[in-house]
């Protein structure tokens, strides 16, 4: 696990900056935008990025042979051009130079992200994936913490001191994983049998990663991130115009999910390493289901938050299974192309979430919120359950799995 704790810095320099851009940037924006509306449409400039060039990264990287690896010489370019966009950010002039810096901030993202969380199934075999993958996000999670905590006391002394931080953790962490992580050693992905010779790239076609089992699994991924991203965006709305809380404890509320989240990620991975990655992404979608189902019906406080405590929960057994579980449906060979079409479709339920269940409310009010939520968990349920899952083939003892290519 080792090299998993290390691989995690990657995910934990992307998780600190977007945390920080989504905390402060907005900021920035209302000197120039007096729309929220607008606002938001801008703040969702990485999706709209995510939705053309993450899956065609990821296919690239695939198809991609240098000596430095296939994914690691997306970090080596992207991961430096990241830091310098994001450390200059405050220092814009006007509107123009703020959206400047942050499409090229945008786009210097969108050239590792992909490559990045490709990393750790290239370098972590199919039986230890579920386990890597809660490191990783617990490394995410950790990142998005200290984000907030740290970033606010930076932010107090002057405003450009988070982003400047932001930049710096980028390069270490680059050091870090570029110094630690050699895929030629470390990667347990054995090439094909049909590759072809020597200075001619295998072609790996997204087209040819949609058959019935993927369709309906991205299909569930994307009602399942429906009802989380609806319920991030909008429940401290929720909370402030519908249950009657402050501000504060509105906002304050939505950390306990967080948290739960955090605390769970780890444990999840090593669950669906034990018990099976679709058991438990059953698991969780129900678990969801209930959740918001009784959110609909919740007044007190305290209960409240308990609720979230067990949302963040079945949360994390749904997300940290997810990821490997669309690898394992793949062959090994297109883990980058299956790693941006599951951000081309988490990005389509980013985008079209908020403003559609904000539609809802503006027709039925705040209380149709949860009864939204609850519904989308059901249909990705019902797509779940059609998806022929291969891990009965995976089941094997580990000695019998195939090992790093010599």
């Amino acid at each position: 696990m080792k090299k998993t704790w290390l691989l995690g810095f990657g995910f934990f320099s992307i998780s600190i900056t977007w945390a920080l851009y989504n905390a402060f940037v907005p900021f920035f924006l209302e000197h120039y935008v007096q729309s929220v509306a607008v606002v938001g449409f801008l703040m969702t400039i990485d999706n709209y990025f995510a939705l053309f060039l993450q899956p065609w990264i990821g296919n690239r990287s695939d198809r991609t042979t240098t000596r430095y690896g296939r994914r690691m010489p997306y970090l080596l370019i992207g991961m430096p051009l990241a830091a310098i966009f994001t450390a200059i950010i405050p220092f814009h002039t006007g509107l123009f130079t703020l959206l400047l810096f942050m499409i090229l901030m945008n786009l210097s993202m969108s050239l590792y992200r992909s490559p990045t969380v490709a990393l750790m199934p290239d370098t972590t075999l199919e039986d230890k994936r579920t386990k890597a993958n809660g490191i990783i996000n617990f490394m995410g999670g950790v990142g998005a913490v200290i984000a907030f905590g740290v970033g606010s006391i930076l932010y107090d002394y002057h405003r450009s001191l988070p982003f400047i931080v932001a930049g710096l953790l980028t390069l270490i962490c680059l050091l870090i994983v570029s110094r630690t992580i050699r895929e030629s050693r470390d990667s347990v992905i054995t090439p094909p049998l049909d590759t072809p010779v020597l200075g001619k790239k295998p072609r790996i076609s997204l087209k040819g990663q949609l058959d019935r089992t993927t369709l309906f699994l991205l299909a569930a991924i994307f009602f399942w991130f429906v009802a989380y991203q609806g319920v991030e965006t909008l429940f401290t709305l929720y909370g402030k115009n519908y249950l009657g809380l402050s501000e504060k404890a509105s906002s304050f509320s939505l950390t306990f999910f967080s948290l739960a989240f955090v605390v769970f990620a780890i444990p999840s991975g090593f669950l669906g390493n034990r018990f099976g990655k679709f058991k438990m992404i059953i698991t969780g979608i129900c678990g969801l289901f209930v959740v918001f189902g009784l959110v609909i019906f919740v007044k007190d406080l305290l209960l409240l938050r308990l609720l979230l405590v067990l949302g963040g929960m079945f949360w994390a057994c749904i997300n940290i299974n997810s990821y490997p579980f669309i690898i394992s449906t793949g062959k090994e060979e297109s883990i980058g192309t299956r790693t941006g079409l599951y951000y081309l479709v988490s990005s389509l339920a980013a985008i079209s979430s908020p403003p559609l269940l904000g539609l809802m409310i503006d027709s039925f009010g705040y209380a149709i919120l949860f009864y939204c939520a609850s519904a989308s968990m059901l249909v990705a349920l019902g797509f779940i359950l059609m998806v022929r899952h291969p891990e009965e083939s995976l089941n094997m003892p580990s000695n019998e799995l195939p090992t790093k290519a010599v």
